[in-house]
């Protein structure tokens, strides 16, 4: 079954739900009808009902209304792969980022630990702890406690259980009570009426032995109940036990841990008065050393050093005695203090401690987000910019093939040019050769006419001295024409010449745009997932933080409610207590009262039963609403669906009506402006009319097509197009009248030939004028070679500016060059920085040994250091501001040269800070001994690098001021080069006037053209009148040459309309070469006729009728002539448009170098601001790295302090021990 010509595309129904199910999942699955599924799924993909059919067993479409359903359906699978791959980047992201997270854990661990061994690896009580640790025997008391913790756990949920338990309990008591006092309200209510009821005693009786079973049952289950509280109790008490044991034990626990920590105190003064014991002995080390080396440079007080030394050592032995002595007595008064103080430590320290990770992880957490988000920020930052280059990329790439099509377009017409003059030249041959043998016919007929009169000899002279003039000019003619030939060919190589090199420079730059193009999609696409991953993981921190702040407030609630539902359970406990007693004290009274609870039983079932059907009937009505509800909304979201497609539609309707309706006005203007014009040429010549007919013919299929094309979409664009059909066939009719107008011009051009004899005779009067519109031609000439020689002028000029462009380019690369050594450099005296500040901290270092070891004059040279500290801060703030004056320096290579000068004199001016500074810290220094030296020398090698640093800065201005002159030559050739272009666009418009000025006379030609026409049909009714007269012409030939001076007098004025005619051709003839031969041609031929007409005045009487046959024979050659002259005048207009669409061209690729300049400007801008932020990146990095780097080294110098403390106990103990 075959698609009809309004729906061509069908398939099968069956497959469309396989296919296309994925377009509406959820209708199609629900509807098992094929038919249905199918209209389903078109209506969800938005097709209108117009452009398909369903049929049982097919579906029919309109044309290209498959091809729409199969784009949907690619759309649709496209964004599902998209999505798809989205949720694995973000699973692949999520896991990598869980993994770095629990790294971060684990570093900021190890940090942390690395940092408090740090801390107390100089601490004596650490030291011994770490000795004391495993000769303790409770080594688990924490598993203990973890145990301990863990058994409380459990019976503590224990305890919550039979809590639990308890409250329903208690819930089923208190639902009793509430019964047990309805009954008893209703008992009161009751006891009035005694006499109703003893009738109802017998039956009551009855119902009073059930509900007694029924109490005794309820007794029974409160029996039971009371028991399971009991259980409860008992069990409580046990775990209330349990709990008590556990707190001795916590408390036994905390008195030993507290008689732990009073030994330990104990311990820690016993070794803080041996430490400061070993201390006073390392000062007295110390002492001795000095006098060691002072005894070494002196010899002859060695023993006078020797016997001090014994001295104080007995000295210190006996103090050491008196300190062991005292040190009794002053144990038991420091205990209580020190345990005191001890416990102070203990929670200070872990407050501290506590606090520092909290700041620090809230820091870290502050880092990490600002990192991310000027990552974010700079990868922004870089994919705009990569995806501009992309884009000016591409531009440059489809500018260069334009550029090419252009050459090729340019190309194609020069080899046109070249064949249209080798055929012109071939004409010119040919015309000349016809010349050579209507010369000779004129010879041959000269000898025939011999035996003329005197005054035919003369004539005869005279036309011999015109046919040698003639043969002279044809000579002349012949040399210009083959000069200019050799000219066009001269032209045509060089311009092909220069062709082939703009091709293969475009190919060239074709190949590197395409390179840096790959090169640009590689770094985009690489930032492209950076940025996702960043997104990813911002996105991820923030769930986290959400969660975590979602899971505190979760706690803090369910901590308030645990706390609300302990005091409520306590005072429920309360309750239950006071209830249960009154429980037993009214269950007396509830036998009493168990009588009327059975009609109070029947009413309530009864009440209970239709509250039962009330509730059912409101949960039917509810669940009816429900329905009706949700199906009101599914209907209502339909809706709106259909009405925002049926929007999309109007709105792509009425862009593609304006879009129709602009596009038929064109062509209704173009057709007003074209066709009226084209109308009026088919009125003037035949073969204008054949050539318009065609293009008309092209019009209307044109139109034909897009009113095809139209019709899909508008239908009421119909109207219009029928109104162009009848202005169609409106043209048609005037075309078929022309041709009429052409039949009967073609029978009026017959008869006018028997009158040519006429006209011949006042040829004379327009070869003058011919020679006055020669010089004219010639002089248009010469307008058209200059205006050919400023085309070419601006072809040279484009050619150079290309050039300079290249050139400039070049500069810009240099430029990008020279920025990158300035980077090194930069990075270069970043890390001679780096060593300086190196320097720095090891003379920091050093005088933190000499403080250590000199403790005589610790506090003076705590204030020392103090200084020094100040000051070599101060010492970094400037050369921190001497670095990034130079930063700004380098990036901002355009600032003036006042600016540079003045961060010159700031660094000068630091420079005498710097040294200032140095000096006075030498002056400080000079108490310490060997570190000063080697401090001294450091800051002498600091000057030598600050003076190397100056020179490089200054050869860096230097290097700035060149590029700078370079910027500014460039801007001075840029303006040299715009004021060309400007010349250019001069030299267009003038050559666009001198365009317009053609057409104008082009117009003029055409109305004289019109006038000779209405003068050709003037004439043609005085060639019938003479037709008449031709008879009587052959009986009187005295009648006859009246008759023929009287259409002389008639012919001078075809005459004019002749020379008006020859002006136009010689017009039309303006811009080629060809016409100007056809045109000599012509003058030949009317020359001829001269001679023929003059030979036929003679001889009318003998040879009238073959002088006649042979005049329409030459008429018809005229004819001939002519339709070569309209040809000719077709092809010089189209070589007028070829030319004006190279004029739009250049103008076109002026302005398109012009664009290219400007991106290339921006380009630069943004490269260098890209430079800018790539050099702040690299501060950055180098101030974490130099901040890494202090801090190792600190801790290289602290193990170092350590090691070279321990040697010297070590020695000490070596010492005393000898001793």
């Amino acid at each position: 079954m075959k698609g009809n010509n309004m729906f061509p595309d069908s398939f099968t129904s069956s497959p469309s739900p396989r296919r296309y199910k994925i377009l509406a999942s959820k209708e199609m699955s629900e509807i098992k009808d094929d038919k249905k599924a199918a209209k389903a799924c078109f209506d969800k993909a938005g097709l209108d009902e117009e452009s398909y059919r369903l049929g049982n067993t097919k579906v029919f479409f309109r044309a290209g209304v498959l091809g729409n359903l199969e784009e949907i359906r690619d759309d649709r699978l496209g964004k599902m792969f998209s999505w798809l791959q989205a949720w694995i980047r973000g699973f692949i992201g999520r896991r990598e980022y869980k993994r770095l997270q629990e790294q971060r854990v684990a570093l900021i661990v190890v940090q942390r630990n690395l940092r408090n061994f740090l801390k107390m690896r100089t601490w004596a009580w650490f030291n011994l702890w770490q000795k004391v640790k495993p000769l303790l025997n409770v080594t688990r008391i924490e598993d203990e406690m973890k145990a301990l913790e863990e058994k409380a756990a459990k019976i503590q949920a224990d305890y919550e259980n039979e809590v639990k338990r308890r409250q329903e309990a208690e819930s089923t008591i208190a639902i009793l009570q509430e019964e047990k006092n309805n009954l008893l309200l209703a008992l009161d209510s009751s006891k009035g009426n005694m006499s109703e009821h003893l009738e109802k005693q017998a039956k009551l009786q009855k119902q009073k032995a059930e509900l007694e079973t029924q109490i005794d049952d309820i007794a029974e289950r409160l029996q039971q109940e009371e028991n399971a509280r009991k259980k409860v109790g008992e069990g409580k008490r046990e775990i209330e036990q349990e709990v008590r044991d556990l707190k001795k034990t916590l408390g036994n626990l905390e008195s030993s841990n507290i008689q732990l920590e009073e030994d330990k105190a104990a311990r820690d003064h016993q070794i803080k008065t041996l430490t400061d014991e070993v201390a006073h002995q390392e000062e007295l080390i110390n002492l001795v050393k000095k006098e060691k080396k002072h005894l070494q440079e002196c010899n002859q007080k060695t023993a006078e050093d020797i016997q001090c030394v014994e001295d104080k050592c007995t000295h210190l032995n006996n103090v050491k005695t008196k300190l062991e002595q005292t040190l009794d007595e002053l144990e038991e008064s420091l205990d209580r203090e020190k345990t005191n103080r001890a416990e102070g430590d203990k929670q200070r320290r872990k407050i501290d401690s506590d606090l520092r990770l909290t700041q620090e992880t809230v820091r870290d957490l502050e880092r990490s987000r600002k990192d991310l988000e000027s990552t974010i920020e700079r990868k922004d930052k870089e994919i705009f910019d990569l995806t501009s280059k992309v884009e000016e990329e591409q531009g440059i790439i489809s500018k260069f093939n334009r550029q090419n099509k252009e050459l090729q377009t340019r190309l194609d017409n020069l080899e046109q040019e070249y064949q249209q003059e080798r055929q012109a030249r071939i004409r010119a041959e040919q015309a000349k050769t016809r010349l050579t043998r209507e010369l000779t016919e004129t010879g041959d007929r000269l000898e025939e006419a011999g035996g003329a009169t005197a005054a035919q000899i003369e004539l005869n002279k005279k036309r011999e001295a015109e046919l040698a003039k003639l043969r002279r000019e044809i000579e002349e003619n012949n040399m210009k024409t083959e000069s200019a030939l050799s000219i066009l060919r001269k032209k045509h190589s060089d311009g092909v010449s220069e062709l082939t090199e703009q091709i293969a420079h475009v190919n060239k730059l074709k190949a590197r745009a395409e390179k840096d193009k790959e090169s640009l999609k590689a770094a985009s696409e690489e930032s492209k997932a950076v940025i996702d991953r960043l997104a990813h993981e911002k996105a991820d921190v923030e769930k986290i933080n959400k969660q975590l702040s979602h899971q505190n407030n979760e706690i803090n609630f369910k901590l308030q409610e645990a706390l609300r539902t302990i005091s409520d359970y306590d005072l429920s406990k309360k309750k239950f207590a006071d209830e249960n007693s009154d429980l037993i004290r009214q269950l007396d009274e509830s036998e009493r009262k168990v009588g009327e609870l059975s009609t109070i039983k029947l009413s309530l079932t009864n009440q209970l039963s239709d509250a039962r059907k009330l509730a059912d009937a409101e949960i039917k009505n509810r669940a009816n609403l429900l329905g009706k509800y949700r199906n009101l909304e599914f209907d209502i979201e339909g809706l709106r669906e259909q009405l925002d497609e049926e929007n999309d539609l109007k709105s792509d309707l009425l862009r593609q009506l304006s879009k129709a309706t602009a596009g038929a006005q064109m062509w209704r203007a173009k057709y007003e402006s074209e066709g009226v014009a084209k109308t009026e040429e088919l009125e003037a010549t035949r073969l204008k009319l054949i050539a318009r007919l065609d293009e008309a013919e092209a019009q209307i299929e044109e139109l034909n097509v897009r009113n095809m094309n139209l019709e899909k979409n508008k239908h009421h664009i119909t109207s219009e197009f029928e109104q162009v059909q009848v202005e169609v066939d409106r043209a048609q009719s005037m075309a078929i009248a022309s041709e009429k107008r052409q039949k009967n011009f073609d029978r009026i051009i017959g008869e006018w030939k028997l009158k040519v004899d006429d006209l011949a005779a006042e040829l004379d009067a327009s070869q003058k004028e011919c020679r006055s519109c020669t010089s004219e031609l010639f002089h248009f000439k010469t307008v058209y070679e200059e205006n050919l020689e400023n085309l070419d002028s601006l072809r040279r000029e484009n050619i150079n500016l290309a050039d300079e462009i290249k050139s400039l380019v070049d500069q810009l690369n240099n430029g990008s060059k020279s920025l990158d050594e300035f980077q090194k450099t930069a990075k270069r005296l970043e890390l001679e920085k780096e060593e300086l500040q190196a320097a720095l901290e090891e003379a920091e270092s050093a005088l933190e040994q000499e403080e250590n070891k000199v403790l005589r004059g610790q506090v003076e040279l705590n204030q020392v250091r103090q200084e020094i500290e100040r000051r070599i801060q101060e010492k970094e703030e400037e050369f921190d501001s001497t670095r990034k004056c130079h930063q700004r320096a380098i990036e901002t290579l355009q600032s003036s040269l006042e600016a540079e000068a003045k961060t010159k004199a700031e660094a000068l001016h630091n420079k005498k800070k710097l040294e200032s500074d140095i000096n006075e810290l030498q002056a400080a220094l000079d108490h310490s001994n060997k570190a000063n030296t080697e401090m001294q020398r450091q800051c002498k090698k600091y000057q030598n690098d600050l003076s190397d640093l100056q020179h490089r800065f200054e050869n860096e201005q230097r290097t700035s001021t060149e590029y700078r002159e370079q910027y500014n030559i460039a801007e001075r050739k840029i303006n040299s080069l715009s004021g060309d272009l400007e010349e250019s666009r001069t030299l267009l418009e003038q050559s666009d006037r001198g365009r317009r000025q053609a057409e104008t006379e082009l117009s003029d030609i055409q109305q004289r053209f019109t006038r000779l026409t209405t003068d050709h049909v003037a004439l043609t009714t005085i060639r019938r009148k003479l037709d008449s007269e031709v008879t009587t012409l052959q009986a009187d030939l005295d009648e006859l040459v009246t008759e023929a001076r009287n259409s002389e007098d008639k012919a001078k004025k075809a005459m004019l309309d002749a020379s008006h005619l020859a002006d136009e051709l010689r017009v039309e003839q303006e811009h080629s070469q060809t016409q100007e031969k056809t045109r000599k041609g012509l003058e030949v031929a009317v020359r001829e006729l001269q001679v023929r007409l003059q030979e036929s005045e003679l001889i009318i009487e003998q040879t009238g009728k073959t002088t006649v046959n042979r005049l329409e024979g030459r008429i018809r050659e005229l004819e001939g002539h002519l339709d070569e002259e309209r040809r000719l005048h077709a092809e010089d207009q189209s070589n007028l448009r070829k030319c004006e669409k190279r004029i739009t061209e250049i103008t076109f690729q002026s302005d398109e170098e012009r664009r290219n300049h400007e991106k290339m400007q921006n380009f630069v801008d943004k490269m260098q601001q890209k430079t800018s932020s790539y050099r702040r990146q690299v501060e950055e990095a180098e101030e974490i790295a130099a901040l890494n780097l202090a801090k190792f080294r600190k801790a290289q110098q602290e193990l170092e302090d350590f090691e070279e403390r321990s040697r010297v106990t070590n020695r000490f103990t070596v010492v005393h021990s000898a001793v």
